[in-house]
């Protein structure tokens, strides 16, 4: 069988471009924001520039992420509902990851874990964008209360916390899956994986192949 005919799209260039394009903005927002938050990050700023430049691109690099995530979102909203397949899964979670699970019903494109991820930047982003807006020096947080000003910086500072650790789990749970990366690089994944780890979405993407 040759490599091509033993393949299964599972992303496509579009799918692909706008989650790189989330990733590298997210990264750089890492970066420019430990920066802006504490001085023993004050080196990432040459990253961009200078300390000037990376406080005015920060806030504009947020607007890129939230629209792309946005497509995202969008793109992957119907895929990400929890069923009773994923709450079944959640009860052997501990066996899952000791490999030792048996008899569990087969999963769609994402399982309990991606979802789980998927609502948690739902929540997040959003979140990140909406408190950025409040605190943006020097266009809009003039407009709004100090008082609320520096809550929007705690809360900013909170969910910046919160999709760090998200995203490392993410990144972590991708290599730990060997096969995944290349889901979202080249865009395909052999038959075999998708057979072993995405059973239900690989009878449907093939309409009930075996």
């Amino acid at each position: 069988m040759s490599n091509e005919t033993n393949l299964v799209q599972r992303y496509n260039v579009k799918e692909r471009t706008n989650h790189w394009v989330v990733a590298i903005t997210f990264i750089m927002l890492v970066l420019s924001g430990l920066a802006l938050f504490h001085p023993s990050c004050l080196f990432f700023y040459s990253l961009f520039g200078g300390g000037t430049w990376a406080r005015i691109l920060h806030p504009f690099i947020g607007v890129i992420m939230f629209l792309s995530f946005l497509g995202l979102a969008v793109k992957f909203w119907d895929h990400n509902h929890i069923t009773d397949t994923d709450r079944e899964w959640r009860k052997h979670l501990g066996d899952i990851l000791a490999n030792k699970a048996k008899n569990l019903p087969e999963i769609g494109k994402y399982n309990i874990g991606q979802k789980y991820l998927f609502w948690s930047l739902v929540a997040i982003i959003p979140m990140l964008m909406l408190s950025g807006f409040i605190i943006w020096q020097p266009y809009f947080a003039p407009v709004f209360a100090i008082g609320l000003v520096r809550f929007a910086s705690l809360i900013h500072a909170l969910a910046a916390f919160i999709g760090i650790v998200a995203i490392i789990v993410h990144v972590y749970a991708a290599y730990w899956t060997r096969g995944s990366i290349s889901a979202m690089t080249r865009g395909t994944v052999t038959k075999a994986w998708a057979k072993h780890h995405h059973p239900a979405w690989y009878k449907e993407v093939n309409k009930g192949a075996k």
